[in-house]
């Protein structure tokens, strides 16, 4: 079966190994007492649950709501999965209550500790085309200049990397390039 939390994959086979022990966890807080780790240290003693496992709840929690934030999963369609996976309809509904609230500063906080690579902003180029030099009579090769312009994606800048190839080099370069559009065009 697909989630739409797990990016509309199976679910991973840790997250339901650990189901029983989050509703546990989570019936608890749905009793008013707070998700801090001293007290549910303190709650799960009394289920008899070890540290591995407490420390395994917090994690399926964590992978549950900051998955279904990243696949932009409304509190509904979550709370449904979730009963699909077993967990009680009263604990699925009080764990995406919580979640509906935190979605959105949920998704920005993701958004801003997400990866973010470098951008292509533009490309320059010119070609020099040596005719000779003072160390041989007649060289006849082009030389190829790029610059590439990047566009930090976290600092928000501005870089040129300059590049100097060889013709040979220049058209293996660009028949890679072409390569890549061709996959990248079928990918879509």
């Amino acid at each position: 079966m697909r989630f739409r939390f797990c990016g509309d994959l199976d679910c991973p086979d840790w997250v339901l190994a650990e189901i029983s022990t989050l509703a546990k966890i989570v019936l608890r807080d749905l009793l008013g007492e707070a998700m801090e780790y001293e007290k549910i240290l303190k709650l799960t003693s009394d289920a008899r649950l070890e540290s591995g496992d407490v420390k395994a709840t917090i994690a399926v929690l964590g992978f549950i709501l900051s998955s279904a934030a990243k696949h932009n999963v409304d509190g509904e369609s979550l709370s449904s999965e979730l009963q699909q996976l077993g967990l009680p309809k009263e604990h699925a509904g009080g764990l995406c209550r919580s979640y509906e609230e935190k979605q959105s500063s949920l998704q920005d906080r993701l958004r801003a500790c997400s990866l973010r690579l470098s951008q292509l902003g533009s490309v320059g180029w010119r070609v020099d085309y040596t005719l000779s030099s003072s160390e041989m009579q007649e060289v006849n090769e082009p030389l190829v200049h790029l610059s590439f312009h990047l566009r930090d994606g976290e600092r928000g800048g501005t870089a040129a990397v300059p590049v100097a190839l060889s013709a040979n080099k220049f058209r293996v370069l660009l028949a890679e390039l072409k390569q890549a559009q061709a996959m990248m065009n079928t990918l879509l």
